[in-house]
């Protein structure tokens, strides 16, 4: 029986540990004072665990590396994950999206799922347990200190760190840092799944606004490079919501950049013609900025008004073609301009890492040194919302766990 040492007790390492504690001593490491702590704001709090959609179908919601992932996301799968949590008594449920949650909608009862797995795998568990180095000798890692002073050694070695998003959690990027000292390409870590500044002023008016079933689009120079229909959330600097982090992930720095929103998705220009002129036909003798109430939600209707150049104050009989024409094409293209993405601290998930080439994706392990596997967020790959990610923490983690 080998001894081995997983280094982060968050998803993936939880799930290493798991199935390594089957066959083998097993002691999980963390540094925070309790484990999964990164759980707790996965999904707002509920953790949105995985998602129901064939296994096949995941791979078209995985930009980082997806290829890498085959052999992790068959051995297990999204039904294995469900299974899991259903025989250690944690009913789950399905939403929008084919989104998987807990059904009582507590990140917590997912904790409890992992710690029951822990518990029956015989796990050593050690919280306020930070490793701070790595000894190694002949691509053979010897021990880990901890707290810069205990040493603790073992056969075998997982890393599952995680990203380097949500540093609260304790994500700080350290694993990609060990990784690197013991040899391996990092591949340079950004943010990922994270919300959107906007340079109009204006936007800021709309903060709180949430819009459902709207078409979101990000080009570059006229190029279309994503363009997806859900929900978004105006904030005070700009956008947020599940569209716009999932789109967020083809904005780089210092690159130009616009996000069209059509406000109207289920209508095109001449059905969205017709629903306004039966509106103007209602509030005939209005004021213009008296009728849009039906059309639109409220926030949002004096930046309409002020963008479409019609004055608030003309009566809507007097709104000519040309100008209801021009109202529909702003309805249809909300342009916004980018200014930038919010810091890798507000990321829910981390870009980059340890660079895959130098990863088996069939057993997760080190091509490099002989007695390391790496599982989860510290490697590069990541997903967009929906379950992807956490999906991939636990497949890689059982991967990893399952073949020393």
């Amino acid at each position: 029986m080998s001894k081995v040492i997983v280094i982060g007790a968050g998803l993936a390492g939880m799930m290493a540990a798991i199935k390594a504690g089957e066959k083998h001593e097993v002691i999980l490491l963390d540094g925070n004072e309790k484990v999964g702590k990164k759980l707790f704001i996965t999904g707002k709090g509920r953790c949105n665990v995985t998602n129901n959609k064939d296994i096949s179908e995941f791979f078209d919601y995985i930009p980082g590396n997806p290829y890498f992932l085959y052999s992790a996301l068959y051995t297990f799968t999204n039904v294995d994950t469900m299974d899991f949590f259903n025989k250690h008594n944690v009913k789950l449920k399905v939403e929008r999206g084919g989104r998987v949650f807990p059904e009582s909608d507590k990140s917590s009862d997912i904790l409890k799922g992992l710690l029951c797995g822990l518990n029956e795998s015989n796990v050593k568990v050690m919280i306020n347990s930070k490793v701070t180095d790595i000894i190694s000798e002949n691509n053979i890692i010897k021990s880990v200190i901890i707290n810069n002073e205990k040493v603790i050694e073992g056969d075998y070695y997982i890393i599952a760190t995680g990203g380097a998003s949500y540093p609260l959690t304790g994500s700080r990027g350290e694993g990609q840092k060990f990784a690197e000292k013991l040899g391996h390409k990092i591949v340079p870590l950004k943010q990922s799944l994270v919300p959107i500044e906007i340079k109009e002023p204006w936007i800021k008016e709309l903060m709180g606004l949430s819009l459902k079933n709207v078409t979101v689009e990000i080009k570059s120079k006229n190029k279309c490079l994503y363009k997806e229909m859900g929900e978004m959330l105006f904030t005070h600097f700009g956008l947020s919501g599940p569209l716009i982090l999932s789109g967020s992930r083809y904005i780089e720095e210092n690159k130009e950049y616009n996000i069209i929103i059509d406000l109207k998705p289920a209508l095109d220009e001449g059905e969205l013609d017709k629903r306004i002129q039966k509106d103007f036909q209602k509030y005939i003798n209005k004021d213009f900025k008296n009728a849009l109430d039906d059309l639109l939600p409220k926030k949002i209707i004096p930046i309409i008004i002020s963008l479409s150049n019609i004055n608030e104050l003309k009566k809507v009989h007097d709104i000519t073609r040309e100008e209801r024409k021009n109202l529909v094409r702003l309805i249809k293209n909300f342009n916004l301009t980018v200014k930038g993405l919010r810091s890798l601290n507000e990321a829910i998930v981390t870009a980059g890492g340890v660079d895959t080439k130098e990863i088996d994706p069939s057993t997760m392990k080190s091509k490099i040194i002989n007695n390391l596997s790496f599982a989860g967020e510290v490697i590069d790959v990541d997903a967009y919302t929906g379950g992807y990610n956490v999906q991939i923490a636990l497949s890689t983690g059982y991967v990893a766990g399952n073949n020393i």
